[in-house]
Formats: structure tokens, C-alpha cells, sequence
């Protein structure tokens, strides 16, 4: 029998309460500062390479910086196995106070860190650790949140309700954003890059504060307090969740049909397009950020239209769209950034486009994880310098040429075979051949010229990758918490759901980077998040089903 604190949460079906609007608003705010904390790793993945990964070349290191970035998404699954029990088991409210806790500590000691010029390789291995602690915390949070706001929610607007979860991980990042452009413009650019970095995770511990005094002031979700009154909470939910066919199916198409697609998209929207304009069009951090965050706040607001929206017509149909337009539009929106961001580059590519030639076998793929090879075929030599510059090109195969050669246009710059050399020969060879590729390639911009940007465009483009996002966030939470019994909801909802965003999405940028390192084609990193979206919306349309929107929370008891 229904406690008589949980009834009025489920039979209330208009309004809000002001317990409901204290339960969403406190979830809400905090989960917005772990995701501020997760984001700011992201946010300065370049500065962080310079200090912790500074004994491999650029290219490399700023891969690794990725994968550490990655690492965190890494355990995220596990973080889900090991706190969704938890939540089951003891209740969602301490679950999910734990980890924050964890996070934010996680956070603040990566500000106070000393790199690598201090540690030695000490540092990237402990800031990796420290990756690896926030990924297992994150992997609790969101089955908690969502779960314990949905618990709250009246029939008919757990799509509302949840919805304002779903804005937090965009808060997050523009919360970082705001603060890493507010240090940087206070102390300077050099300073930043020196030491001002650290200030943001450094400040991280004041959030962590305000959050854990306001999630102390929250009860138990009323659906677990009445499952432990009535004695039917799950005693083995991994069991329950991962080993009986019934639900592991759901787990599955979930996974595949649901949030696989959802992570890709969300984090091409929010991440992705982020390192593009920075590290691609070479637009200015400052001002990158600043265009980002313009267009996380136009278009923010809409994960409350798309949660509302939810709760009338449905979950599914909404989150396949998403998935099917961005899939179909991300080749042209990019194309079109390029354009309106940098439009130097794209006068460059077209007028002198970029194209190696060189014999099969000639190339490798320049990822040098202890930064001690070297490079040195004739093919391997002009893409270092490529990469470098980060100029875009198009490989040629050609069988039975000597040496790999580079053409500009119409200019031709051959190269030479340095593997046989003595080092001193060779030292003095590729810098001569460095030289004539910088002078073929002069017209490529080393950055984007402020003056001709075209920034309502760009911001127009991002504001369309942040609606896509928001088509697929926000129903996703009342979809997940909807789909499976209360007594196993946060295991078995939090491990697909971080498999998708933590595997699928958050391996994307690294992926992705990694695809155009290997190709020269900067639009060529997008296959990875449209191969995903559009089997996502394959398996969704044809296995998944929707949900009782208006109706009472699937297996309340």
C-alpha cells in the first residue's frame, strides 16, 4: 500500500508543488556543476596537453589529451553498474549525494596538479586516475537524477520534469565556458595559458559546497520509500537488470535503438563542433567560446519544448527524427562553418587544393604514443608538416613512385626517403623540405581572420546542432526511467544509457580527430557520429516501442 507522502505525487496530474519544483530545481543545480566539472576538461583539453603530455610531438599530444578525456567516459558503464546497484539497493538520494562528492574532489585536485615538468610521467598517469574517479562518479549521477526526478513527476509530465535534467549537461558547459572566458579575460591570455587554467577546477570546490548542502535538504524519492516500506525492493538488481532475457532485451535495444545515437549526436552538437572551430577553422579560443555559448543560449530552451512535447505525442518518434536529420545534415552544416567561419580556408582548399601522392605502404598513422619514433618516409615526412599546420588533403595512391611528392594547386614539392640517412643528413633535408611545403602552402590561413567571419551565420549553424541535440536529450530521461520496474530502474537504465553516451558519444571527438589525422579530410571525422545516428534510428523505428506517457510510471512497484 502507497505511502500517504508518496500519493499526491502520482495522482496530482497539473501543476507543481513546491516540493516538486524544490526536487527539480535541486537535482537540476547539481548535476549542472558535475557537468561543469566533467566539461572543463574539455573545455581546456589544449592548455592541459602542454603541461601533461608535453614529451610526445603536438599532434600526439593533443590526441592524448583526448584519450584522457576519453578515459573518463571509459568507466562510465562501470561507474552505472557499481552506483545504479547502490541506488537500488539503499535509495536514490545518498547514491547520488556520493557522487558528487566524488566528482567534485576529483575535480579540484586536478587544478592543484603539478605537470609534467614537476611529476615527470607521474602527472598524466595521476591526472588520468583522476579521470577515471570523475567517469565513475558521472556514471552514478545521471541514472539518479533522472530516476529520482521522474519518481517526483504527476502522470503526463515526467517529460517536463525530466527535461530540466536534460538542460544541465548544456548549463554545465556554458557554465564552464562563461568561467574559463571570465579568468582568461581578468588575468590575460599568456597568463592563462601558464597557470590560469587551473583557476576554473580550482573554483570547482565552491560549487561542490552549494551543491551538496542543497542535495542534504532533499528526501527519498517517494516511489523507493514506498518499494522499502512494502518490502519489494530488488536484492540482486545486476541480476535482475543484465542475467534475465526479459529485461537484458531492453537493455539492448535501448542501447542500439535509443541512447547509442543520442551520445553521438549530442556530442557532435556540444563537443565536437567545439574542437572543429577551435582546432580545425582556427578561430580564436576566446571567441570560439563565446559564439558556443551564444548558441547553447538560444538554443537551450529547447530541450523544455522538445520534453514538453514528449509528453503529448510520445518519446520515440522524437529522438528517431533527431537522430535521422542530424545524420542527414551534418556533412552540409560543417561544410557550411567552414564557409561562413573561416572562409580564408575554404578559398585556399578550393583554389589550391592539397593532394599526396605516394606509393601503397608509404604512409602510416602518425600516433606516436611514447614519443620516441620517427617519422621518416617520404610520405611521413609531408603529412608531419601537414599536421602541423593542420592544412587539409586528399591521399593519392600511386604505385611505383620513388618518393611520396605534395601538390599546391598547381605547385608539385617532392620528398625523400629519410630511413636511410644519418641523422644529421636527414635533420638537414627535412628542414629544407618543411621550408618548401610552408612557402606551397602560404595561402592556408594559420588563423581565421576575425574580420571575416561571419558570425550570425555561424551561430545560426550552431544554434541547428544544439536543436538536434535537444531532440534526442530531452526525452530521453522519462523514455529510460519509463521503459524499465521501479525496483531495478537505476541499474538497469544507467548502464545503457552511459555505454551510449560514455562509449559511443564520448569517444567520438577522439575518434573522429583520429579519422582526419589519418585521412587529411577535415569532414571526414563526421562518418563516425553519422554511421551511429542512422543505425539508431534503424533498430529504434523497427524494434523499440514507446511508452505510456500518460500513465502511471511503468512497474511503479
Amino acid at each position: 500500500m502507497a505511502s500517504p507522502q508518496a500519493a499526491p505525487e502520482v495522482q496530482s496530474g497539473t501543476g507543481m508543488t513546491s516540493e516538486e519544483k524544490m526536487v527539480v530545481f535541486a537535482s537540476s543545480l547539481g548535476t549542472v556543476f558535475e557537468w561543469y566539472d566533467f566539461y572543463l576538461y574539455g573545455s581546456l583539453a589544449a592548455f592541459i596537453s602542454k603541461h601533461f603530455f608535453v614529451a610526445v610531438n603536438e599532434t600526439t599530444s593533443f590526441i592524448f589529451s583526448l584519450l584522457a578525456f576519453a578515459a573518463g567516459f571509459f568507466v562510465r558503464p562501470f561507474g552505472a553498474i557499481v552506483f545504479g546497484r547502490l541506488g537500488d539497493l539503499i535509495g536514490r538520494k545518498y547514491t547520488f549525494l556520493v557522487t558528487i562528492l566524488l566528482m567534485g574532489g576529483a575535480t579540484f585536485i586536478v587544478g592543484v596538479l603539478p605537470g609534467y615538468a614537476t611529476l615527470g610521467i607521474a602527472a598524466p598517469v595521476i591526472l588520468i586516475t583522476l579521470r577515471l574517479l570523475q567517469g565513475l562518479a558521472l556514471g552514478g549521477e545521471y541514472g539518479g537524477a533522472a530516476t529520482y526526478v521522474a519518481e517526483h513527476a504527476p502522470p503526463g509530465k515526467r517529460g517536463f520534469f525530466t527535461s530540466w535534467i536534460q538542460t544541465t549537461a548544456t548549463l554545465g558547459l556554458f557554465l564552464s565556458l562563461l568561467v574559463i572566458m571570465g579568468v582568461r579575460i581578468s588575468i590575460g591570455g599568456k597568463a592563462f595559458e601558464e597557470w590560469g587554467w587551473r583557476v576554473p577546477f580550482i573554483l570547482s570546490i565552491a560549487l561542490l559546497g552549494v551543491s551538496v548542502w542543497i542535495r542534504l535538504k532533499l528526501n527519498e524519492s517517494p516511489v523507493f520509500k514506498r518499494m522499502k516500506e512494502e518490502g519489494k525492493q530488488s536484492k540482486a538488481p545486476l541480476t535482475e537488470s543484465f542475467l534475465r532475457w526479459g529485461n537484458l532485451k531492453i537493455v539492448l535495444l535501448v542501447l542500439f535503438g535509443g541512447v547509442a545515437g543520442q551520445g553521438v549526436v549530442w556530442y557532435t552538437g556540444m563537443f565536437y563542433e567545439l574542437f572543429f572551430i577551435k582546432q580545425t577553422l582556427k578561430i580564436d579560443a576566446q571567441t570560439a567560446d563565446l559564439i558556443v555559448a551564444a548558441s547553447l543560449i538560444i538554443g537551450t530552451p529547447f530541450f523544455i519544448v522538445f520534453g514538453v512535447l514528449s509528453d503529448k505525442i510520445g518519446r520515440k518518434w522524437i529522438i528517431m527524427v533527431g537522430c535521422l536529420v542530424a545524420a542527414v545534415t551534418y556533412f552540409p552544416i560543417f561544410k557550411a562553418l567552414t564557409k561562413y567561419g573561416n572562409p580564408d580556408l575554404l578559398a585556399a582548399q578550393q583554389s589550391s587544393p592539397v593532394k599526396v601522392f605516394a606509393a601503397p605502404g608509404d604512409c602510416t598513422f602518425q600516433f606516436d604514443p611514447v614519443g620516441k619514433a620517427t617519422f621518416k618516409s617520404s610520405c611521413d615526412q609531408i603529412k608531419t608538416v601537414l599536421a602541423r599546420k593542420a592544412i587539409p588533403y586528399e591521399n593519392v595512391e600511386q604505385a611505383g613512385i620513388p618518393n611520396a611528392y605534395i601538390t599546391v594547386g598547381s605547385a608539385r614539392v617532392d620528398s625523400f626517403d629519410g630511413r636511410a640517412l644519418p641523422a644529421a643528413e636527414f635533420k638537414a633535408k627535412n628542414a629544407d623540405l618543411g621550408k618548401a611545403i610552408n612557402a606551397a602552402t602560404a595561402m592556408y590561413p594559420a588563423k581565421a581572420d576575425p574580420a571575416k567571419i561571419n558570425y550570425p551565420m555561424v551561430v545560426f549553424l550552431l544554434v541547428i546542432l544544439v536543436i538536434y541535440v535537444t531532440m534526442v536529450y530531452a526525452p530521453i530521461g522519462a523514455w529510460l526511467v519509463e521503459l524499465f520496474p521501479a525496483r531495478i530502474r537505476y541499474t538497469s537504465m544507467s548502464l545503457p544509457y552511459h555505454i551510449g553516451n560514455g562509449w559511443f558519444g564520448g569517444f567520438l571527438p577522439f575518434t573522429a580527430f583520429a579519422i582526419v589525422a589519418a585521412t587529411g579530410d577535415i569532414y571526414a571525422g563526421l562518418w563516425y557520429p553519422i554511421i551511429v545516428a542512422s543505425m539508431t534510428f534503424v533498430v529504434g523505428s523497427l524494434l523499440m516501442h514507446d511508452t505510456d506517457v500518460k500513465g502511471a510510471i511503468h512497474h511503479d512497484s
